[in-house]
Parts: C-alpha cells; structure tokens; sequence
C-alpha cells in the first residue's frame, strides 16, 4: 500500500465514494486484470485516474490496462492519451477504427448512429479483453447515467432496469464494472480539472444527442428545484447499491 500525497476535498470525495462503491459491491480481487474504456472524455478519464489512484491504497494487487478506441471522426485526437498513459506507466492499446463515420452513412440504414457506435466499440473492447486476458472491463458511467438509464427504461419498455454496478459475461470470463455510479457529474468534472487531466473534445457530429441525453433533459424540466433532483439522484443510486451490494 502507498500514500497518495496531498489530495484537495473534491479528490478525496470521488476516490471515496468510488471506493465505498467497488468495496459494497466485490468489483475487484487480488490478481485481477482490469481493462479501462478510456475514451478521453471527462468520465472515462477520472475513472482512469481514480483506479491508479486505488491500485496504490487497497491490500491486493490488480493489474491495469487502458483500453481506447477511436471511432475514426478524428484519427489523431488521441494523441494526448498516449502521452499521459506513458507518463504514468499504463499499460495501453490504442486503436482506430471507422465505426463512427460508418455509423452515419448508408452502411448503416437500420440503428441509430449512437446505437451503431457504441455496439461496434464495445464488441472491440470485448475482443481486447479476450486478446490481453483481462478479467475485468470498466466503464465511467455515472450516477447520472444510472438515473436516466432507469427512466429511459421506465418509459421506453416499461422495466425496472438501470445500470449493474457488476456483471459477468461470457460464463463468467469478464466481469465488467462502473465504478462511478456513486458520482454525480458536476463532482467529476471539478474533480477532472483539479487533477488537470487533460480531456479530449467528442469529434462526434451527434455528441449531445443521444436518447440518454434527451432523457436527461426531460427530468431537468421535471425536477427543476434542487432538492427534487438530488432526491431522485439518491433514491436511484442507493436502490442500485442495494441490487449490487454483495451479502457476506
């Protein structure tokens, strides 16, 4: 275990909460090997941080390796990414690809852009995982995700379903997580610039966009006071702690 030099309120307060999370839920074990999605945006980027940040606290060993894949709207916006993953000796694997553009032509007639991309990046990231023996997968979802995630699904299939703190895929040979459920997003973006990590812009056209997007605007308008919102916020990430929480 090391020390984790001076750390200011917000730093403390996402290391925390992401900790009390992953421990609550069993989202890692000695020997662990964990592939991060790192796409270079805000979310993914902290989670990055936070997991190198609690590979030098917790009394196990997991190994850690950045997974990005760039759709292919801008074939170099990852340069950043490289630099910083060398600069602190993680492990990475960089890769372009076309799906972003292929998702808005005529190759694809039948999804939504956001649906196309995000299928083809995560089957990529599966077959990584596969590639390097990595036993886990995380993604930096937040608890705003995990809220509108669960309305989307209320509203759109009529399920109670959001977003699982763990799954296990494949027979049980990848187990993916969110450790950032506990977060809200203003916490990650203060906590982002107070580690000055150095986030890339989405080259997406329809970044913005997406249904989750939509549904997030549509609770704002729903819950306009402060307090409502929080409460919401609140009652959906303790309602799926409890659904993820591990029983002894």
């Amino acid at each position: 275990m090391g020390t984790l030099g001076r750390l200011n309120y917000i730093q403390k307060k996402v290391l925390g909460k992401t900790g009390l999370f992953m421990k609550e839920t069993g989202q890692l074990h000695d020997g662990a090997r964990v592939g991060v999605a790192l796409s270079g945006g805000v979310d993914s980027f902290l989670l990055t941080k936070l997991l190198l940040l609690r590979r030098q606290i917790v009394p196990f060993d997991f190994e850690l390796m950045a997974l990005h894949v760039n759709p292919g709207f801008d074939t170099t916006c990852h340069a950043p990414l490289v630099d910083w993953c060398s600069r602190h000796g993680l492990a990475s694997h960089f890769e372009v690809m076309t799906i972003g553009p292929d998702a808005h032509s005529e190759k694809n007639l039948k999804k939504s852009a956001c649906f196309y991309c995000a299928w083809f990046r995560r089957k990529k990231l599966f077959e990584l995982c596969s590639r390097y023996n990595l036993t886990h997968l995380a993604f930096g979802h937040t608890g705003d995700d995990l809220v509108a995630t669960l309305f989307m699904n209320m509203t759109k299939t009529a399920t109670m379903q959001a977003m699982a703190g763990r799954s296990s895929y494949f027979g049980g040979r990848l187990t993916l997580i969110r450790p950032m459920l506990l977060l809200r997003k203003k916490d990650i973006v203060k906590a982002a610039t107070a580690f000055d990590l150095p986030v890339v812009k989405n080259p997406c056209p329809s970044s913005g966009t997406s249904e989750r997007a939509s549904v997030e605007q549509h609770l704002s308008t729903m819950f306009p006071d402060r307090k409502s919102r929080e409460n919401v916020f609140r009652a959906v990430t303790r309602w799926q702690l409890d659904l993820d929480r591990v029983v002894d």
